[in-house]
């Protein structure tokens, strides 16, 4: 089982997953925790507040939420993630959970929590022969993920453009990126997981779960397919295998990238743009995907952004990737940036053919907004099923032009969706949104705590306004279906926010939200892991 991870190697921290004792269903009362019978017994370190590496891990990457824990424990093994529930739980402390760090919200660093069980040093990419899978633990960057996969076998996930997000809450809410209208969801393609879990009792088990129709643990592996980090236990690996792999190869595993993609980036300046262009664009865009986004289409090959900024900046985005290995790639890009920029300009940016996995570190590392750790940010989101509205469009406008209101770093960040994703039945997964043409980021950033309450206040009024007809928040199979628990946002769960009558719950999960809630019971009775938007045992 070939790990690629350069310190674990120089470590000589060996990590065999095959060893496990949760690996098959576990009937009965769940065996009390034993060290050693997990994969690999490496201990992490205990910072306390008297360490230097404190304040840097008691945020993380919104530094608007900050912790003052008692300590916070890396984990680098299951055995050590084992043994530290077993103590936090003992000394009935708080847990929080975390992995790369980049939760948008206060899950893992709010005051409340008394222990922070960071997994962010579980960093490994692997084959498992004994799975016919590969193996990515928690901390794993995305980036490390693509790079390890594809220059190892050739292989990839349809996972996110952000570089710095780690894999364990990324899998765990779903995961999706610029292949997904092409390949799916990331977790479409999710094999096994392994946890940790904790017992009313206080007993830690080390639990595989996979999706095979006879795994007594099944359903832990289907809530981890879109219920979203820090609500079962902690996870310590991720096995991903693609639901049509065939034979034994690795190589045939996992689904294969394009060998070269056409990228292009096209700037459209504010001063170009009045307000009837600017809805133009904006229609356009959404227009095209309603259109282009079946789950056979020949279009779901290509995918755009449209990153739609406030007027303090200096304009609009839009970036498209298109496989190009497939026949008429760059007709088919024409012909959908002629749809686009129609009656918005005549410019054209030229587009760059390159290697994937160099088009996808480029795209993954030139935000630097995005990839600024030192920001403190506020986050929302919805999918949209078909074209925005006029008065959505008014309300967006109104909200990106405002005089009074001046930071180049607010902005809604537009994701195609569909194709392949659409594929997918609505219960065979976790993430129930399977018919969406458009995922929205609602987003602004900002660095000084004082101004909180104004780029809160803009956003929410954004927010809200734009979903007006649906009671502030987008509403559920009609235009839009809810939102995305990648992207969580607190305001959802306050009803003098959240006007709509649907509880957050619903927004995030829709009809998954039950089967959630008895998955919850079964595996964490006492709630033991919780959060602001936790799922609560049935």
């Amino acid at each position: 089982m070939p790990i690629i991870n350069r310190r674990r190697l120089i470590q000589g921290a060996a990590a065999s997953v095959t060893a496990l004792a949760g690996g098959t269903a576990l009937p009965g009362p769940a065996p009390a925790f034993a060290a050693g019978t997990a994969s690999g017994s490496a201990t992490g370190a205990t910072v306390t507040p008297a360490d230097p590496r404190y304040p840097l891990l008691t945020t993380g990457n919104n530094q608007r939420f900050v912790a003052a824990p008692d300590y916070i424990k890396m984990i680098r093994s299951a055995a050590d993630a084992a043994s530290a529930v077993k103590a936090a739980f003992s000394a009935g402390k708080r847990v929080s959970v975390r992995s790369g760090g980049h939760c948008f919200t206060d899950f893992v660093c709010n005051p409340e929590v008394e222990v922070i069980l960071d997994c962010s040093e579980m960093t490994s990419v692997g084959y498992d022969e004994t799975k016919r899978a590969f193996f990515v633990e928690p901390g794993a960057r995305l980036l490390q993920v693509y790079e390890a996969l594809y220059k190892g076998w050739g292989v990839t996930l349809p996972g996110g453009v952000c570089y710095g997000v780690g894999a364990g809450g990324h899998i765990a809410g779903g995961g999706y990126g610029l292949l997904s209208r092409r390949n799916g969801l990331v977790a479409d393609h999710l094999y096994a997981v392994e946890v940790v879990t904790v017992d009313a009792a206080g007993t830690t088990r080390i639990v595989t779960a996979t999706r095979e129709a006879d795994d007594a643990n099944r359903d832990l592996w289907w809530a981890h397919t879109g219920g979203g980090g820090g609500n079962f236990g902690v996870v310590t690996r991720y096995w991903l295998r693609s639901p049509n792999a065939t034979g034994t190869a690795p190589e045939t595993q996992l689904v294969s990238p394009p060998s070269h993609v056409l990228t292009h980036i096209q700037s459209i300046p504010w001063s170009e743009l009045d307000e009837a262009k600017f809805k133009r664009l904006v229609k356009n865009f959404g227009a095209w995907f309603e259109a282009n986004s079946a789950p056979n289409s020949p279009y779901r090959y290509l995918s755009g952004i449209l990153n739609v900024y406030s007027t303090a900046a200096s304009g609009l985005n839009l970036v498209t990737q298109v496989d190009a290995d497939i026949p008429g790639a760059q007709q088919l890009l024409d012909d959908y940036l002629k749809a686009v920029l129609d009656g918005v300009t005549t410019t054209r940016a030229p587009a760059r053919k390159l290697p994937w996995l160099q088009a996808t570190q480029l795209l993954g590392t030139i935000n630097a907004t995005l990839n600024d750790p030192t920001l403190r940010g506020a986050h929302k989101s919805a999918y949209l099923r078909t074209n925005f509205t006029d008065a959505q469009l008014a309300a967006l406008y109104a909200s990106m032009s405002r005089p009074d209101y001046r930071n180049p770093r607010a902005m809604l960040v537009l994701f195609s969706f569909g194709g392949q994703v659409n594929a997918v039945s609505p219960d065979a997964t976790a993430v129930p949104q399977r018919s969406s043409v458009i995922k929205m980021l609602y987003q602004t950033l900002w660095t000084r705590s004082e101004e909180d309450a104004t780029h809160l206040a803009w956003l929410r009024d954004l927010y809200g306004n734009v979903h007006a007809a649906t009671g502030g928040v987008p509403g559920l199979d009609g235009q839009t279906d809810g939102c995305y628990i990648n992207y969580p946002d607190t305001d959802m769960a306050d009803p003098s926010i959240n006007t709509s009558g649907i509880p957050w719950q619903t927004l995030y999960y829709k009809g998954s939200y039950a089967r959630l809630q008895r998955i919850k019971k079964k595996y964490d009775p006492s709630n033991y892991f919780r959060h602001s938007m936790s799922i609560k045992p049935a």
